[in-house]
């Protein structure tokens, strides 16, 4: 490994970032709560986009036993719009772990913060050294991109032995006394300076006379990823039943998209498919449309997840007053202000905002 005596790495990195950090709530405290609450709200999730949900959170469960006293239903509400909801099942029921198991005091230790659901290495070296200055770096996707240009490493950040390999450099450039400063600097040089693709700036950057990647003009390759996500395309045939002024909606259940969410009654085809066709696969809700009214189809909507591509139209059946209409599993009336109460998808939310004129 690079002999890193010579390097002063941790003193440059730190002293650029007391100068160019930005001023982010969660780094104005060492309570692992709010600390804990950043990072999982930030997990696949822009800073500029994660804050107001920072502050919601706070807002509402000022502490974890606040939190963990919540319903499911309010956790998710407030997490509406943010995405992948399993970071907000999780915080839910971390939230639980530590008031039942922990008196409501977060574990102390690095390996004690991994016995936590959802918490994972990453999440809990950051909690570890930011509330409690244990040495223990953090690796990161900006902490990757640091490492890989300057010092030049090759291993393919997707590959199994990355981890190691990137750790050993992390924790060696690691000042014992110094993890919480340190950690902070090299996540947001990641974020503000050493940037993916080609940084426009590098002849300034602090390392550009260490840099390999700026010396040998790699900063566009390194770090080196190959897999790429495939992505499975879906077709969602959603149905907006509506009853004498009550409307049908599902709580998803299962482990797929939005689980604990709710939506409307939905078919989903292995491809996109005619009105026709998918009744001719649904004899209760061909019975139902029978005694109703199509109000509206809408246009496509997709919508765009890390791993998924969702086709999906959307019908608004108005049924007859007087039709009996036995709901399956899972699915119950609610008037229009209970719907706005519920969790909901953005794709689901976006159609109702565009239907909110015939719903009133």
């Amino acid at each position: 490994m690079t002999d890193f005596s010579q390097f002063h790495f941790s003193q440059k990195l730190t002293q650029w970032y007391e100068i160019h950090k930005r001023d982010l709530p969660w780094r104005n405290t060492t309570n692992p709560y709010y600390i804990w609450l950043s990072e999982i709200i930030l997990q696949q999730t822009r800073v500029v986009q994660g804050m107001p949900y920072y502050y919601k959170f706070v807002e509402a469960f000022p502490t974890v036993f606040d939190l963990a006293a919540a319903d499911e239903a309010e956790v998710l509400r407030l997490w509406q719009g943010l995405g992948y909801y399993s970071r907000a099942r999780n915080l839910h029921k971390t939230a639980k772990m530590v008031v039942d198991e922990y008196d409501g005091v977060f574990p102390e230790s690095y390996q004690e913060l991994l016995k936590l659901k959802g918490v994972g290495s990453y999440t809990a070296a950051a909690i570890a050294s930011f509330s409690y200055n244990e040495p223990v770096a953090v690796l990161d996707g900006n902490v990757y991109r640091v490492l890989s240009r300057v010092f030049g490493i090759e291993t393919d950040i997707a590959s199994n032995e990355a981890k190691k390999v990137y750790s050993e450099y992390a924790q060696a450039l690691l000042p014992i006394n110094n993890a919480n400063t340190h950690n902070q600097a090299i996540m947001e040089f990641g974020a503000m300076q050493c940037t993916p693709g080609t940084p426009s700036d590098c002849m300034f950057c602090i390392f550009a006379n260490e840099c390999v990647a700026h010396a040998q003009g790699r900063q566009a390759v390194l770090p080196i990823k190959s897999k790429k996500v495939k992505v499975k395309e879906r077709f969602f045939h959603y149905f907006l039943l509506e009853q004498n002024e009550k409307f049908v909606m599902r709580k998803r259940v299962g482990r797929d998209v939005w689980e604990g969410m709710y939506d409307f009654y939905l078919l989903e085809p292995s491809e996109s498919s005619q009105l026709d066709d998918l009744l001719d696969q649904d004899h209760w809700l061909k019975e139902v449309i029978s005694n109703a009214v199509i109000l509206n189809e809408s246009g496509n909507f997709t919508h765009v997840l890390t791993h998924q591509k969702i086709q999906t139209k959307f019908w608004h059946i108005r049924v007859n007053a007087d039709f009996s209409l036995n709901l399956p599993e899972n699915h119950a009336f609610y008037n229009l202000s209970e719907v706005d109460d519920l969790p909901k998808s953005t794709l689901v939310n976006n159609y109702l905002t565009q239907e909110s004129k015939i719903l009133a």
